[in-house]
């Protein structure tokens, strides 16, 4: 009996535990501290706040139940500071001017992973404006200077179009394949070859998410009315 009991009282502490979110934050931002920091999901077309914590001392805590593993932003006030996942464990943030970081937790590790290889693709995009800049000074050909600035340009371009491809791809059975697709197409809805790609690689259930689903509505009938202008070429390219 006593047995059964002890069995049944670990059960309960298991299933307990598997159901909680815990968030340790710090951030070394002076004007962060006695601010109001606000976890927020999109729930149809409004955003609700799911947590919420006061930054005392540059240091910010939430914990609570977790229904299921959901893509939420940080925001303050009205403005986005971050994304993270809200999945079981002990999740750890870090703001600075500098860095935004999420770990502790498999799917954040993997999300800010993906963050820094396309970082490091967006510095060295923003470097060859300086390289460009540098071989003029030396008196280069200029004929030579176009064709190495293309070709690293594109270079870049191909890396960038295969890390987002693969990493939503590969994502595409959890929170961060629909959550990281919405994240980089926020901007003005329209159908490119890339996302017309990635779309021909993933199962239906991705392409049948809801947000998913009203992003590729949306950016059809915005391609429709780009064909009637004729306004396709400039997006596409």
């Amino acid at each position: 009996m006593n047995r059964l009991f002890f069995a049944f009282s670990l059960l309960a502490v298991l299933t307990s535990c598997t159901s909680k979110y815990k968030i340790n934050g710090e951030s070394s931002i002076s004007s962060l501290d006695g601010r109001m920091l606000f976890l927020k999901t999109l729930k149809g077309s409004e955003l609700v706040k799911v947590d919420s914590a006061e930054v005392i001392h540059g240091l910010f805590k939430m914990q609570g139940k977790l229904d299921s593993t959901e893509m939420v932003m940080l925001f303050m006030d009205d403005n986005i500071i971050m994304p993270l996942v809200l999945e079981r464990g002990q999740i750890n943030v870090k703001i600075d001017n500098t860095e935004l970081r999420v770990d502790g937790t498999p799917l954040n590790e993997a999300l800010y992973g993906f963050f820094d290889k396309k970082n490091e693709l967006d510095r060295r995009a923003g470097e060859l404006e300086r390289k460009e800049a540098k071989m003029i000074l030396n008196g280069e050909d200029p004929l030579l200077i176009e064709h190495e600035m293309e070709r690293e340009s594109k270079q870049i371009s191909v890396e960038m179009s295969s890390l987002i491809e693969n990493f939503i791809t590969a994502n595409y059975n959890n929170v961060l394949g629909p959550g990281v697709f919405l994240l980089l197409c926020q901007s003005y809805p329209v159908m490119t070859p890339q996302i017309e790609d990635i779309l021909s690689k993933v199962p239906a259930d991705f392409r049948n998410n809801p947000y998913v689903r009203d992003y590729i509505s949306t950016a059809r009938k915005n391609l429709h009315m780009m064909k009637e202008h004729g306004t396709t070429t400039a997006v596409n390219n």
